[in-house]
């Protein structure tokens, strides 16, 4: 009658963590609120980054497209102080958890809108960079990680296509110069670009489709 009793009680443990997890800690949906990730990025986001992330400033990164994961993880780095930037670690302070993720859910769900490049030049070695790496630098092919066509892979490693050349030449100059840390793996690649190097990877990237 004992073994018996334990095991009821052994059910019924199971199922209430069976149903917590179905539902979340407070019994709510897990699902990202796209409406209120729109409302949140108007009044957080948009000045910056435009009301849907698309092709705003050039010192600011399109956000349209970027896959939810990475903006999630970037916003919560800001906020900790992992990835430092005085306007963004202000921004990303005021945000919760849920904002987050509902902000990312909205960004990512718009379609991404092409770039152009603006010299044939430095397309042609920025793509030789891009797809080949430069061997005698140890400079892995960037495609490797954020794929042929620069739409990255989901989770792991960011959308790069059509991004506006003077942020990727910013944030691979940031990486080269130590004032961006938090990713190891860019760090030690941008030590080994030059200047020309990462002005032409910019370029070809902003044009990339």
């Amino acid at each position: 009658m004992k073994r018996f009793t334990n095991l009821i009680a052994l059910v019924t443990v199971a199922l209430s963590l069976s149903s917590g997890l179905a539902h979340g800690s407070e019994g709510k949906s897990t699902k990202p609120d796209l409406a209120a990730g729109e409302a949140k990025a108007a009044t957080v986001c948009a000045a910056c980054h435009s009301a849907d992330g698309s092709r705003g400033l050039p010192a600011y990164p399109i956000l349209q497209g970027q896959h939810p994961e990475y903006l999630v993880k970037q916003l919560t780095e800001f906020k900790e102080g992992k990835r430092k930037n005085s306007i963004m670690g202000g921004m990303a302070g005021v945000l919760s958890a849920d904002d987050m993720r509902n902000i990312a859910a909205f960004y990512a769900g718009k379609k991404a809108k092409d770039g152009v490049s603006k010299n044939p030049e430095l397309v042609a070695s920025g793509e030789r960079i891009y797809r080949g790496g430069i061997a005698k630098k140890s400079v892995a092919a960037c495609a490797g990680c954020h794929s042929p066509n620069g739409v990255g892979i989901p989770a792991q490693y960011p959308r790069l296509a059509g991004q506006h050349a003077d942020y990727i030449k910013a944030q691979l100059t940031a990486f080269r110069q130590g004032d961006r840390t938090n990713s190891a793996q860019m760090t030690a690649i941008a030590a080994n670009l030059s200047d020309k190097e990462i002005e032409a990877l910019s370029d070809y990237l902003a044009g990339l489709r």
